[in-house]
């Protein structure tokens, strides 16, 4: 059907009205005409030109205003479903803008998006009824201290993680009816408003810098604990004495009395939580935020977090990253309970998979990894699922003993082939190896795989809360399966949202290529977002756990974070932190006629922007002579009235120093290019020009300035999201990294060493890096001075 994008105003708040739009929205909506565009079009695919009801209305109102633009294809379909009401939640609308927006204008499966969407599904009021229950059992202390101003928000949710599909008007309702059961009636108490208390800012920049150096950046939205979204010890460890599911395919912890005893014997009742990288390859920024709730958990709750390193695929881990880990992770911050390996725990795990071959939850197969992948599209069972106990046993042992060939025969748990749950068709636990492993040597030549070691390595540690990122939500089922076949304790399973960045890659397989076909220089390329990179870039453990916490912990699958957050926090530190000084990038040669040749006048600049000229420690001396030098880009012939700069007959103030004035300008061979500039100092600084600029001088008559090396870092990427492009290698930025090898600096910088970082003023902020010599220095521009992060926003 045609769209009426020509309607008149009157007539465009009309058919608002009758979709049950507000009279005020109505008008609003008119005021901005892309709005009223896309509204007008969504309400005839809708085809209820003639009205609707409102919550109707409501959902396609919120469709023309946030349905992303690649999927615009199919937004019909979703009015569609809206007008049905087969969508008829915001929380179901918005999983469709998700799904949508990760195929583009692409053919859709129509029965994945009604999964997606939870189209179907029926939350009755007592399924509301009993989760509200359980969330307001599990915050019942903090509800009870902080009565009405509980953080209603934050209980719905939870209710929402819970139930996803629940009519949110039932649960305001029911969340309403629980607060006054358990908190009686509002008193005056309740409505009183809490009196914020004001920050004291330090006085002294010395005491900012100590600030900084003993705790994180204090910002708002820093300053709300995230862990308060996990359970207590105490609810972790209650008795489930049945297996029931979330949703249908997804367990959750059941333990009995005697396993919790047993566990609790060695636990103390504490939070024990465990930190588990692949050893193959350099952690990057998203483990910096797995580090943060791994081990942050168990900092806040009094408790312990294991390093575990997951070395089940000998192939492809190497020493070098199992040392880079540990030292990373100590840099970061976080100090192990203890470092464990799964291969510490090999003989208790194959101890266990004849175990599970003895119960009749596991079997040798045969089939090739093409067969096992077209079997489990078909949801069939391969021909050796029903083989005899005995003869699996038989053929697992001689796997063990190296009497099988690579790639013959695999271990896997017979599990649920009919399952709407991928993760629970017959996963694989124990594959061939003929490989060296890094820490178990040559004794062992199956490994176990990470479905199967991994849960159980937890349980025989004896973990209390496993954390991993929303990919892994889909093997929560194999997880507790596994657990629950061997009569093992379990863990509570916890899933949050990974940490992507913009203008970046994060998979290890794209990094290791970008290091291995030498497309960047290393590991600890400082335009990575490796841990390594950041550092060598120059950035701080305090800074990065400051934005790791700004974005806080949740279940939110949500969009890439813009990398200028990152930056805010690297700058809000570095601010405190680095001392000022000048450096200049591409010299101009400035000869000072009125100042006699061979006299050097020492002045006092300032390290601080608030340092007292009394202050000695705040200050540093740079020399002053007839020759200075500064940057190209400060020098033009045509003067403007929004330029700043030196030009012909203009003065300029030159930082902590004097007043100039150009007399005449010297050009090169080419008559076009500037190699020197002839000014006038006022020596008594009568005039007061508006522009000032960083210099440097020569020390003393013929003699250059200290000459550094200065590396100037950009995005690695042009587009925001790379990962999801063809070619991502294409998408390289050729500017991501510019090298100035004949930068000028002013003597002071003579003794910085590996890691100390400045502001070089009107540059950046940067860092002396390995490559330095005592020849010559190296700085990394960590971050330019710019910031375009809004607080607050993402």
């Amino acid at each position: 059907m045609p769209t009426k994008l020509s309607e008149n105003s009157e007539n465009a708040v009309e058919l608002f009205l009758k979709i049950g739009l507000d009279e005020r929205v109505a008008h609003n909506t008119i005021a901005n005409s892309k709005v009223t565009s896309n509204l007008l079009a969504v309400i005839h695919e809708a085809g209820v030109t003639d009205g609707c009801n409102r919550t109707i209305g409501n959902l396609l109102y919120t469709v023309a205003t946030k349905f992303p633009t690649n999927a615009l294809v199919h937004r019909p379909v979703v009015a569609e479903y809206i007008v049905s009401s087969k969508i008829k939640t915001p929380a179901q609308l918005e999983a469709a803008f998700t799904f949508f927006s990760s195929i583009g204008s692409e053919n859709f499966n129509c029965s994945d998006f009604e999964k997606a969407c939870g189209v179907g599904i029926e939350v009755s009021n007592e399924e509301i009824e009993r989760t509200v229950g359980e969330i307001f059992e599990e915050s019942k202390t903090l509800i009870l201290e902080q009565r009405y101003k509980t953080n209603v928000g934050d209980l719905f949710r939870r209710v929402r993680e819970r139930q996803a599909w629940a009519d949110p008007k039932i649960v305001k309702q029911v969340v309403d009816t629980k607060l006054k059961e358990l908190l009686g009636e509002r008193t005056a108490a309740d409505d009183e408003k809490p009196v914020k208390k004001k920050k004291e800012k330090p006085s002294k920049v010395e005491d900012q810098v100590a600030a900084v150096s003993v705790a994180p950046l204090q910002l708002s939205e820093e300053e709300l604990n995230p862990f308060s979204i996990f359970p207590s010890p105490e609810e972790n460890i209650k008795v489930h004495t049945e297996v029931f599911f979330s949703d249908g395919s997804i367990l959750r912890a059941c333990n009995t009395r005697e396993i919790l005893e047993k566990h609790l014997k060695v636990t103390g009742g504490k939070v024990f939580t465990r930190f588990p990288p692949e050893p193959n390859g350099y952690l990057h920024i998203g483990h910096a935020k797995a580090m943060f709730v791994d081990f942050g958990l168990a900092k806040d709750r009094g408790g312990y977090c294991y390093l575990r390193f997951d070395d089940t695929n000998p192939e492809a881990e190497k020493q070098e990253y199992i040392d880079h880990i540990k030292d990373i992770v100590r840099w970061m911050g976080w100090e192990p309970f203890k470092v464990t390996y799964t291969s510490d725990y090999f003989q208790d795990l194959y101890d266990l998979a004849v175990e599970l071959i003895k119960r009749g939850h596991a079997y040798v197969d045969h089939q090739s990894a093409d067969e096992i992948k077209e079997y489990r599209e078909k949801k069939m069972n391969g021909p050796w699922r029903d083989r005899p106990v005995e003869e699996s046993l038989k053929l697992f042992e001689e796997m063990r003993r190296g009497m099988i060939e690579e790639g013959k025969a695999t271990l896997r748990m017979k599990q649920d082939m009919q399952s709407d749950n991928f993760n629970m068709y017959d996963l694989i636990a124990y594959r061939i190896k003929f490989a060296r492993h890094p820490k178990a040597g040559d004794k062992w030549c199956i490994y176990p795989s990470y479905d199967f070691a991994h849960c159980t390595v937890d349980s025989l540690e004896n973990i209390t809360h496993s954390l991993c990122t929303l990919e892994f939500e889909t093997r929560r089922a194999s997880y507790y399966w596994l657990l629950h076949a061997l009569d093992l304790y379990m863990p509570h399973v916890w899933e949050y949202s990974r940490l992507n960045v913009t203008n970046t890659v994060m998979s290890k397989r794209k990094l290791n290529r970008l290091v291995t076909e030498k497309y960047v220089d290393g590991w600890d390329d400082p335009r990575l977002m490796t841990l390594a990179g950041l550092r060598r870039r120059g950035l701080s453990p305090t800074a990065i756990n400051a934005f790791v916490r700004g974005i806080g912990i949740t279940r939110s699958d949500n969009s890439l974070i813009r990398l200028d957050r990152l930056e805010y926090h690297v700058r809000e530190e570095l601010n405190k932190m680095a001392a000022r000084t000048m450096v200049v990038l591409h010299p101009l040669k400035v000869v000072i006629t009125n100042l006699e040749a061979g006299r050097v006048i020492e002045l006092d600049a300032k390290k601080w922007p608030d340092a007292q000229t009394n202050d000695t420690s705040a200050l540093y001396k740079v020399p002053f002579s007839n020759v200075v030098y500064i940057e190209s880009s400060d020098f033009r012939m045509k003067d403007s009235k929004d330029y700043y700069g030196l030009a012909p007959g203009k003065s300029v103030l030159l930082r902590y120093a004097y007043p100039i004035r150009c007399t005449d300008v010297i050009f090169g061979e080419d008559d076009e290019t500037v190699v020197e500039i002839r000014v006038e100092y006022d020596s008594e600084k009568k005039t007061k020009p508006k522009g000032v600029l960083h210099w440097v001088a020569e020390p003393s008559p013929g003699v250059d300035p200290l000459r550094v090396e200065v590396r100037l870092f950009d995005k690695l990427f042009k587009s925001e999201n790379p990962a999801e492009l063809d070619d991502w290698l294409g998408d390289l930025n050729p500017n991501s990294k510019i090298v100035i090898s004949d930068a000028y600096a002013v003597s002071a910088l003579r003794e910085a060493v590996l890691g100390d970082r400045f502001q070089f003023e009107r540059l950046g902020y940067f860092s002396v890096d390995k490559d330095s010599t005592p020849e010559k220095l190296v700085f990394n521009r960590t971050v330019t001075l710019r910031d375009t992060y809004t607080k607050g926003g993402k």
